[in-house]
């Protein structure tokens, strides 16, 4: 087990895309060789390429004061223990007939998978596969900016969801959905949820799980505990309560959240990714943005291939 995330500060804007329409990477579709512990301007990527892809991701965070897994100041809706004590889980699927606000079709509900233990930290070692796992929140431009990117590059992606979060970008979670990604839970308010007592804890993974019923038909595929890689037994219990069979861990920590440079968050990634990997990354951070092209080459040069979570363990 890794100890919890300390506080980061806010992620710097980054800088400003010249006016008028983004420009198309001239190299999309190629493959671009990476080597660990070379910075991406020593060659690894073509120069043209790579100008594009800086001005895009600056156009995406300029501006951005957004808040990541380790900002302690999260910006989100409601109060904690909103959630009434002792309610029910929330019903993966709506009532008949009843509106689920913007959801055009009921999103999937989570899944037992059987072998897998309660925590799952990987999938399968035998298969050429892995898996990127977000956490979502902060600026829904550098959200929609990797959804873009990840896209462009035929991967799909994890996003593990606040719920505050959720309530003020509906569109965007249903965006997430569109483009054929997971979305699950990463707790209402993105406190602390292995210090909290049982009915806190509930609280914290109940709304979440409300939040994403009613602008999805579902509570998610999976759900994350906030602020630590390793769910406590009584987290987990409570998350079966729930309606969540299973814990969703990770086995790579991008750091993307320390803001190191794009270079870094590619070099350490590609140092522990391995067939099965679920890497941790995040939303609202340029780095993440910045080291995603590079990144995604880089898996498949190796021939690893970026699936969801369900796809993964299928």
């Amino acid at each position: 087990m890794v100890p919890r995330h300390s506080a980061a500060p806010s992620p710097a804007a980054g800088p400003r895309a010249p006016p008028g329409k983004r420009p198309r990477h001239p190299f999309a579709g190629s493959i671009v060789t990476f080597h660990p512990g070379r910075a991406l301007n020593g060659g690894v990527i073509p120069i043209d390429r790579r100008r594009a892809l800086r001005a895009a991701a600056g156009a995406a965070v300029t501006g951005a004061l957004a808040t990541g897994c380790t900002d302690r100041t999260d910006r989100v809706s409601g109060a904690p223990g909103s959630v009434p004590p002792g309610s029910r889980p929330p019903s993966s699927v709506p009532p008949h007939g009843r509106g689920t606000g913007p959801a055009a079709r009921t999103a999937p509900a989570p899944r037992r998978f059987p072998g897998q233990p309660a925590e799952i930290a990987h999938g399968p070692r035998d298969r050429a596969r892995v898996a990127l796992t977000f956490h979502g929140q902060g600026d829904p431009a550098t959200a929609t900016a990797v959804l873009t990117e990840a896209e462009r590059a035929g991967a799909r992606i994890t996003v593990l969801a606040v719920g505050g979060w959720v309530d003020e970008h509906p569109a965007l979670v249903r965006r997430v959905l569109d483009g054929g990604h997971d979305l699950g839970n990463h707790t209402l308010h993105h406190t602390d949820i292995s210090a909290m007592d049982e009915t806190e804890a509930y609280a914290e993974i109940t709304g979440c799980a409300e939040r994403l019923r009613r602008h999805t038909g579902s509570i998610g595929t999976w759900f994350r505990p906030s602020r630590t890689q390793h769910a406590t037994p009584l987290v987990q219990r409570l998350a079966r309560r729930a309606g969540y069979p299973h814990v969703l861990s990770y086995d790579v920590d991008s750091l993307d959240f320390t803001s190191p440079g794009a270079p870094a968050v590619v070099r350490t990634v590609t140092g522990q990714i391995r067939n099965g990997s679920v890497v941790s990354l995040h939303f609202g951070y340029a780095d993440t943005v910045a080291a995603l092209p590079a990144l995604l080459d880089a898996l498949e040069r190796r021939g690893l291939r970026a699936v969801t979570t369900t796809e993964l363990l299928t």
